[in-house]
């Protein structure tokens, strides 16, 4: 096959080979099923190609030289497997190679677009954990080795591993039909799908646990992925409110910590380092499909986040309207969450002591009770309340909770300043 000349530096190729990923692998499924061993062969293929493009240059044609040798490993494991097992259940081989790898290579049409959105919500198959749908969304939909991701969610190379093969086992005896779900299952599993995605973006711009409190390729993998979604359901105000939601809250990143790597909580932030054309696009995705019909909570999400990114300080922010959204939020989608978030916002209103009387209702919620954020915003609002000895040993508290240095240092710093 041609190739172009060599001189394509390591990152185009890694962009284009996370962009052509879900193509290649959603043309081999459709074609082979066995979505485990397509998902196996497509890996290799990107290996190749991200090892011998950069010297030898890109192919003329990409997403067909990927489909080629994807198609020709598998039918090589296959072969394999059959003279291992010295069994003939597999109808094909008897095809020869050059007709499979061709039939492979033709896979693929320009506007096939349920290929890669059924593989999308097969790596949100309902039958798999939230943990599992993650780590195969980014394995087969982004692109990411197994390295990649075991080392933004910080656990050994060996353990993220097990954990996609299990879900690819998973997915393998569900019997799962490679198709996208029409009508209201449709909708039940696109929902399944934002939320991974949301998932994804959230571990990455505040990491659960580690040194650092952001994992910047998660939430740009997040946000490519929701643009690609968006792309494929344009017309979905929810796909849109979601990708809104990401770009408004992710333009904050490079004022979230400071030159040592600590958290500056918002209220501190230097906003000139707020990333005004993410602010700009992601307002006027928002704006774009508020007015269409039924909102739904990644459009009352974004629309807070915009409310807080047109805001020139903290003061300045319109605190009875992101009160008024969070309302709407909560009983949109109900959630602890939620109900945290509009009890700051109600303390910014009302005063702490309506904030922290909301926070007493929160507390017999076993979903959030004990969990770092809740104390931590009782200790804002009972600083906030003159009640210094008090926010100090929740500053503590919440300290001791999380699992985030950052988030650790900043609490433990907070109390200090209190005296505790």
């Amino acid at each position: 096959m041609p190739h172009d000349a060599p001189g394509h530096d390591a990152r185009d190729v890694g962009d284009l080979l996370r962009e052509l990923a879900p193509q290649v692998l959603g043309s081999l499924v459709r074609r082979y099923g066995q979505f485990d061993l397509c998902e196996d062969a497509t890996q290799e293929a990107l290996l190749a190609a991200a090892t011998q493009w950069p010297a030898e240059g890109q192919p003329a044609n990409p997403r067909g030289w990927l489909i080629t040798v994807a198609a020709r490993r598998l039918i090589d494991e296959i072969r394999s497997e059959h003279a291992r097992r010295q069994r003939e259940d597999v109808a094909y081989l008897a095809t020869p190679q050059s007709e499979l790898v061709g039939a492979a290579a033709d896979a693929y049409r320009p506007g096939d677009r349920d290929d890669s959105l059924a593989l999308l919500f097969g790596c949100c198959h309902p039958s798999l954990s939230a943990p599992s749908q993650i780590a195969l969304t980014l394995r087969a939909v982004g692109g990411l080795t197994t390295a990649q991701i075991s080392a933004a969610f910080l656990v050994p190379e060996a353990t993220m591993a097990q954990r996609i093969s299990r879900a690819k086992q998973t997915i393998r005896g569900s019997g799962m039909p490679f198709a996208v779900p029409a009508g209201p299952d449709r909708s039940e599993r696109l929902g399944a799908v934002l939320h991974v995605l949301y998932l994804i973006f959230n571990e990455g711009y505040t990491a659960t646990a580690g040194e650092k409190l952001t994992t910047p390729r998660l939430s740009d993998e997040a946000i490519r992925l929701t643009r690609w979604l968006s792309g494929l359901l344009p017309d979905d105000a929810e796909v849109t409110g979601l990708l809104a939601l990401m770009l408004l809250t992710d333009a904050r990143r490079a004022a979230r910590t400071s030159a040592h790597g600590e958290l500056v909580q918002l209220t501190d932030q230097d906003r000139s380092l707020w990333d005004e054309p993410k602010i700009a696009e992601g307002v006027a995705l928002i704006s774009g499909v508020l007015p269409r019909g039924e909102v739904g909570p990644y459009q009352l999400q974004a629309a807070i986040a915009a409310v807080h990114d047109e805001a020139v300080s903290m003061a300045a922010t319109d605190w009875p309207q992101v009160l008024a959204l969070y309302d709407l939020l909560v009983k949109v989608a109900p959630n602890p969450v939620a109900s945290l978030n509009r009890a700051v916002a109600l303390a910014e209103v009302q005063g702490p002591v309506a904030g922290l009387a909301e926070l007493e209702a929160l507390e017999a919620d076993p979903r959030i009770a004990g969990s770092h954020r809740l104390l931590a915003a009782r200790a804002h609002m009972l600083e906030q309340a003159g009640e210094t000895a008090a926010a100090a040993e929740c500053y503590r508290e919440a300290a001791r909770r999380t699992t985030s240095r950052p988030e650790r240092v900043n609490l433990v710093k907070q109390a200090a300043k209190l005296g505790g």
